[in-house]
């Protein structure tokens, strides 16, 4: 079993200055590539935890990507610490100083003096492009392990990754093949249920069930070899069962891009008023492209009952010429008010809040998840008022 690490370098990262994206989307690309990492280090601008961590994940993985310090400043070190961790100098290459003269020639502009710093690599590595930018990246072995020096640039980090690094991955390594990865998301459950419920669960040999936390939701993970796709779907589908109503959607798309491919499958639109979620409603379908008629934001209302609310969703489909009307109410005495209007029949409902500890923002989206989560199950045909454990509902209407 090959083992696959990343290390993360500079300050900023290790500090938590910027969030390190680019380790995340590495993760997720690795494991759908079927090289998924076995662990993740970070360290910061010091050449000497620089060279030493270098020595030491190099003795423990066969695969290493290093990501940052090849910019041309001086707190740029990957270069001079892999030379330093192998023993090795510095060596110019004379046709990266080549490929960065025209990368400012293309902008009229002349290449610094400090960007030939961007040339010098560890004498014996090999050059692996970075077709959009000037930091070169290199591959070089050491004690055995394959490294790989990226910069720290997403978009540059990105195209190196797919063009350079899995193509010689998957050179050396033909026969890797992707774990299966079953995903659900739940709402409306929390995770000790889910985990008492499922974690005495029989799983075939080498698969994982796993949970991830992202309030308002829980995803489910069956993790294992491809091999056992047969067994796993077996039992995927008694985890299946088991979530029961509070099963949101499969895969990883999102709940707002699954109501956008079911409101285009039905060729209706919705238009949206909103109170205590301030605008967040439609920012979230916006982002899924969910074909909206229009939405507005009002302030705080004195009549707080539900039957006002569906008069605020009629209303607001109707004028904007909508089949579909959500409003989302205020947060009055610990409870959250939401409704449903559709040119059959119209829903509200009224449900406390029971943690105590959560800040404005997660009640907001937790508003916005109640509301969407309405209008898919009316989608769906189901019944339209969900249970959750942490939801008390106070009170409901049809219309």
């Amino acid at each position: 079993m090959l083992i696959v690490e990343m290390l993360s370098t500079g300050d900023e990262v290790l500090h938590g200055q910027i969030v390190d994206t680019n380790a995340a989307w590495l993760a997720d690309c690795l494991f759908q590539a079927g090289f998924p990492l076995n662990g993740r280090a970070t360290v910061g601008d010091d050449l000497n935890d620089l060279v030493r961590t270098l020595r030491e994940r190099s003795e423990h993985a066969d695969i290493l990507i290093v990501n940052g310090g090849l910019g041309p400043t001086k707190d740029d070190l990957s270069s001079l610490a892999a030379a330093m961790a192998a023993e090795v100098p510095l060596v110019e290459h004379a046709e990266w100083i080549a490929v960065m003269e025209r990368y400012f020639a293309s902008r009229e502009r002349v290449m610094p003096k400090t960007n030939r710093k961007q040339a010098l690599l560890p004498e014996g590595a090999e050059l692996v492009d970075n077709p959009v930018g000037t930091a070169c990246g290199f591959a070089m072995e050491l004690n055995g392990c394959w490294l790989f020096f990226t910069p720290g640039v997403p978009s540059e980090f990105k195209v190196m990754v797919h063009e350079q690094i899995l193509p010689r991955l998957r050179q050396r390594y033909p026969f890797h093949e992707a774990p299966l990865c079953l995903r659900l998301t739940s709402f409306g459950r929390s995770e000790s249920s889910l985990a008492k419920q499922f974690d005495q669960l029989p799983l075939p040999d080498g698969c994982v069930l796993g949970y991830r936390s992202s309030m308002p939701i829980i995803e489910l993970k069956l993790t294992g070899p491809a091999t056992l796709k047969e067994q796993m779907l077996t039992q995927w589908q008694v985890i299946k069962d088991g979530v029961g109503e509070n099963l949101v959607f499969e895969g990883t798309e999102g709940l707002p891009s699954v109501i956008c491919r079911e409101l285009n499958a039905k060729r209706v639109s919705v238009a949206i008023c909103e109170e205590f979620s301030a605008g967040l409603l439609t920012w979230t379908l916006n982002t899924a492209s969910v074909p909206l008629n229009g939405g507005k934001v009002i302030g705080q209302q004195e009549d707080q009952s539900l039957l006002t609310l569906i008069s605020h969703a009629r209303e607001m489909a109707k004028q904007e010429n909508t089949h579909i009307g959500l409003a989302v109410g205020g947060f009055h005495d610990g409870c959250l008010s939401l409704a449903l209007y559709t040119s059959e029949k119209s829903y509200a409902q009224r449900v406390r809040y029971m943690p105590s500890n959560h800040s404005t923002k997660v009640k907001q989206e937790v508003s916005v998840m109640l509301v969407l989560d309405m209008l898919h199950r009316w989608l769906n045909e189901r019944e339209v008022f969900g249970q959750y454990e942490w939801l008390e509902q106070s009170e409901t209407l049809i219309k």
